[in-house]
């Protein structure tokens, strides 16, 4: 399997693999079909949750409230959507940034 983005109405949908507690937050290169991910918060009270979107927001120079995690909140695998819009050149952007990550 390969990672792959699937793009959807109201965004960009993605999987990661979360590595907390680590000695700092980084995008690790790919594992498995998704985006390995190092947080240095603990995965304790939703904070590797919190730090995962305020890292990924960053990143992808969005705001916080638009990346969002979709499924797996208490597993290490998750799914994440970037919202964005439909049509436009950000979206784009967004797609290549990540894609990048995955050859890393």
């Amino acid at each position: 399997m390969s990672f792959t983005i699937q793009e959807k109405p109201d965004g960009l949908t993605f999987k990661i693999r979360v590595q907390p507690r680590s000695s700092k937050n980084q995008v690790a290169g790919v594992y498995g079909d998704a985006l390995k991910i190092n947080l240095t918060a603990p995965p304790v009270d939703n904070a590797a949750n919190k730090a995962c979107g305020a890292f990924l927001a960053g990143l992808l120079s969005v705001a916080k409230s638009s990346v969002a995690i979709v499924s797996g909140h208490t597993a290490r695998n998750k799914q994440v959507m970037v919202h964005c819009q439909k049509d436009g050149a950000e979206r784009e952007s967004i797609k290549k940034r990540i894609l990048s990550w995955a050859k890393t």
